[in-house]
């Protein structure tokens, strides 16, 4: 197919384009001069920024704005949580993000099912031998909310309450679900949330650990006693500035955000109508209404991701945070798939701005790159 004159983006799970609104709200906070430390007008205007932001995030939430500690993104806010609440023991699903999976370089792997969610079972398993065998030692779980490869909801709530009844303290890397679906700290019953602005069309470098009333955490970056002695360093006004006002939008557009699902499902409805075979991870769980993750048969991912960027399509494999390479998922891995099938799989993921007909020209693209190179369009799923 010849390239597309309109670059088409189909990977917002790895970063939301950044919302015009956000960038007039980062000028406006850069044209202000003062430190939200200081105690002169400067100052005290740098800090309202800051508090009306943390305000917007903890509604979006339905969290205490005063439990809202900002960081410098996803990855730090999940390092906070983990180890600035220095448990004896944790507890993490196979399927979780990097970022927590390195954080906690010791913990239990607790296995998923092939459709990508949690084993409970094994789950409450773990946390039972654990307390068995030391009853005071401090115990952690951390669940994501939703996968950022497969869209894979996770049973958050429940996983809370198994924590719960065994005096486990409850962390969420929310940061793949945040603006995707509604999201309720109260409601999932977790001590601690992580989140990202630029999942939500904000600015790169900002995120938040969401914090439960009477949850605490040991700073990990000291300093000036910052964000109630949380986390040290000078705000960035700027980006939480954008950050707050991504999240009030994303909270506005939540209803329209659930429509996605119809593009997703038409796309894959197209793939499949053609390769019946077609390797659709966690399709048959509850997901994210933009995510999509596809094996096209015996074609490498990394070459898919080359002839789609020539045709003018931008899509990932796996998550974009490994210095651009790609490599076999450790996700779809722990859900069963052969080597060959991660190897051969795409994620994409859609948002606000893609239509019915970015959809439609994809899944042609998609289908003559697969009679292109000769996939193996006849394999079982």
């Amino acid at each position: 197919m010849a390239k597309r004159d309109d670059p088409v983006y189909l990977d917002y799970n790895a970063t939301a384009p950044t919302r015009p609104e956000v960038i007039e709200a980062v000028a406006a906070a850069m044209a202000e001069p003062g430190n939200p430390s200081s105690v002169h007008g400067f100052g005290r205007t740098a800090r309202r920024i800051v508090e009306d932001a943390r305000e917007k995030i903890a509604a979006l939430l339905g969290a205490d704005p005063a439990g809202v500690v900002f960081t410098s993104g996803g990855t730090e806010a999940n390092d906070l949580a983990i180890r600035g609440s220095g448990p004896a023991r944790i507890a993490v699903s196979a399927i979780e993000h990097p970022a927590v999976l390195a954080t906690a370089d010791t913990a239990a792997m607790v296995p998923a099912g092939p459709d990508g969610v949690i084993d409970l079972a094994a789950l409450r398993e773990v946390l039972e031998g654990w307390r068995q065998a030391a009853p005071e030692d401090r115990l952690m779980v951390s669940l994501m909310l939703a996968n950022n490869e497969t869209g894979v909801v996770q049973p958050v709530a429940e996983a809370a309450e198994i924590a719960r009844a065994h005096g486990t303290v409850m962390h969420t890397d929310a940061v793949q679900a945040t603006g995707k679906m509604p999201v309720d700290l109260g409601a999932l019953g977790v001590d601690m949330l992580s989140l990202s602005a630029h999942k939500i069309g904000g600015p790169n470098g900002i995120g938040a650990l969401v914090l439960a009333d009477g949850v605490e955490v040991t700073a990990r970056i000291r300093g000036g006693g910052q964000e109630r002695g949380r986390r040290g360093g000078t705000e960035n006004v700027a980006a939480i500035a954008g950050f707050g006002v991504a999240a009030e939008l994303a909270g506005r557009e939540l209803d329209a955000f659930a429509g996605l699902a119809v593009l997703r499902d038409d796309l894959e409805a197209r793939l499949l109508a053609a390769v019946p075979g077609l390797t659709v991870f966690g399709r048959g769980a509850p997901r994210l209404p933009n995510t999509s993750c596809i094996a096209m048969p015996g074609v490498a991912a990394d070459t898919q991701l080359i002839a789609f960027d020539t045709d003018g399509y931008a899509i990932s494999a796996g998550a974009a945070c490994s210095s651009g390479k790609v490599a076999v998922s450790p996700v779809l891995a722990a859900m069963g798939a052969t080597t060959e099938e991660a190897g051969s799989t795409i994620r994409v993921s859609l948002g606000l701005h893609n239509t019915a007909a970015d959809v439609a020209d994809f899944a042609a693209a998609w289908l003559a790159l697969c009679r292109r190179v000769g996939a193996d369009t006849g394999r079982a799923a």
